[in-house]
Parts: C-alpha cells; sequence; structure tokens
C-alpha cells in the first residue's frame, strides 16, 4: 500500500528542485524498470503492480530497493502518464564529471538551448542507437531528469552520459585541441558532400532559433540536410530531434564504410 507521503514524495521528484536536492529522479513503465535492473542498477525504490513484481526475474529484485506494491488507481495517482503502466520506480541520479581529455578522439553532441522534452529524449535514443555516448547541454536546456525526457528516451538514457556547462567555455576549448565542431546551419553545406570525420563536435540549436550568435564563430564546418521541398509553407526545416537523427546517422554511415575499407 502506497502511503500519502511516499504519494507526496514520489509527485514532488516532478519538479527539477526537488529533483536536484534529492539526488533522484521517476522512471515510468515496465519496460524501462525492468531494462534499468537487467542492466543491474541500483534503484532507490520500486512501486508497483503485484503482477509486475512476479514476472521479474529474483535476481533483479536485490537491485530494485523498497519495493511498494500497489494497485492501478494508486499508481494512477502518482503518474504522469495519461495511461499509467504496471510500475514505476525512483532512481538515483549518478555522479558523473565530464572528462575533456575525451573529446579529441570521439564523436560527441553538443545542444544549444533545447528546451522541448521530448526532443531532448529522442536525440538521446537517436545517440545511443548510433554510437554517441556523450551529449553535452547548454545551462539553459531542458533538465534530462524531467520525465518527459525519461520517458522518450525509451530506456537509452542507460548508454549515453549526459552533461551540463557553459557551451562556448567547451567548445573554445575544444577549438585549443583543434576538434572539429560540425554546426547544423541552413547556410551550411550539404551533410551528404561532406567530409566528415570519425570525431568531432555535432552542434544542435534551439528548436526555433537555431545555433545561438555567440555560439557560431566555434563552428568550423558547416552542414545542413538538404531537403526537396525546402521553402515551401508547411516545410521550412525539420524538428531537431529529426535533424540530429539524420546527421547521427550520417556520421555513422561513414564510419562503417571506412570501416570496411
Amino acid at each position: 500500500m502506497l502511503s500519502k507521503n511516499k504519494a507526496k514524495f514520489i509527485i514532488s521528484l516532478q519538479k527539477k528542485k526537488t529533483r536536484d536536492e534529492e539526488r533522484l529522479y521517476v522512471i515510468e513503465g515496465d519496460k524501462i524498470v525492468g531494462e534499468f535492473l537487467a542492466a543491474k542498477i541500483r534503484l532507490h525504490s520500486v512501486v508497483a503492480r503485484p503482477e509486475f513484481l512476479k514476472s521479474l526475474h529474483s535476481d533483479y529484485l536485490s537491485y530494485a530497493g523498497e519495493i511498494t506494491e500497489v494497485s492501478f488507481d494508486e499508481l494512477r495517482q502518482i503518474s504522469t502518464l495519461k495511461t499509467p503502466h504496471n510500475a514505476l520506480a525512483l532512481v538515483p541520479i549518478p555522479e558523473t564529471c565530464m572528462n575533456t581529455d575525451n573529446i579529441p578522439g570521439s564523436l560527441c553532441a553538443a545542444l544549444d538551448f533545447v528546451q522541448d522534452p521530448g526532443n531532448l529524449g529522442t536525440i538521446i535514443r537517436a545517440a545511443a542507437w548510433f554510437g554517441i555516448k556523450n551529449i553535452i547541454c547548454s545551462e539553459n536546456c531542458v533538465d534530462v531528469y524531467n520525465p518527459k525526457v525519461i520517458q522518450s528516451t525509451m530506456g537509452a538514457i542507460l548508454h549515453v552520459n549526459v552533461f551540463y556547462c557553459d557551451l562556448k567555455e567547451f567548445l573554445a576549448r575544444a577549438g585549443e585541441r583543434n576538434v572539429p565542431v560540425y554546426g547544423t546551419m541552413l547556410e551550411g553545406r550539404s551533410i551528404y558532400k561532406y567530409d566528415l570525420d570519425n570525431r568531432g563536435i555535432i552542434l544542435l540549436g534551439n528548436e526555433s532559433k537555431g545555433i545561438s550568435d555567440e555560439l557560431k564563430p566555434f563552428i568550423t564546418e558547416k552542414i545542413k540536410i538538404p531537403g526537396i521541398n525546402t521553402g515551401t509553407p508547411g516545410i521550412e526545416s525539420l524538428n531537431v530531434s529529426m535533424a540530429a537523427s539524420v546527421v547521427f546517422s550520417e556520421f555513422m554511415r561513414r564510419r562503417v564504410n571506412k570501416s570496411e575499407l
């Protein structure tokens, strides 16, 4: 049975301030809770219907933390979803530090003022699929532990590190190391005609304003995704998460082709 205090506490984690103070965030859904347990992530607690708990492998329960059996109505009271699933869990926010020494030899993404939770979640999911391990966000991006972001990642948050920092300083340090910065811009050159490297930073901008003016000087390679109907009413540009998926895919395709040579 779910106590009123526990329910109130879980609901309070919908706010970033509380998440930062408690160092906890919420995941919802049978699939994502199951994947966290399968990955042997030690959870703070699991709130779930009896049938979900019975379906778990016995080894997983040792990573579940405090377990509370609840009814569907109780889950509905604390869920952020219109139709709750059978399980919800509280996860400790990991203490991770960005290692800038790894920047020169790898490919990562940098996000400038991405505000929509669904966009950030989808970008994380695409990054995981295409093998990008690190995403660096400007300090004004949406919080990665926002419930809608976590839900949109569909578990991919397990495989991607997300950091927040002053992007201007980050890109300046990258420039000192001659790390290429690929900026997605309408006036760029077609990504399909570009000689893409296996390393560098893919810079993606805000949903409506694009890359901010203060970051544009750090771009060394201006790229764009050409479209047949660009400029046609109703088809002005790609959503930032869609653009990220296309760009990540092209970088991966080049890596695969090079490895087969």
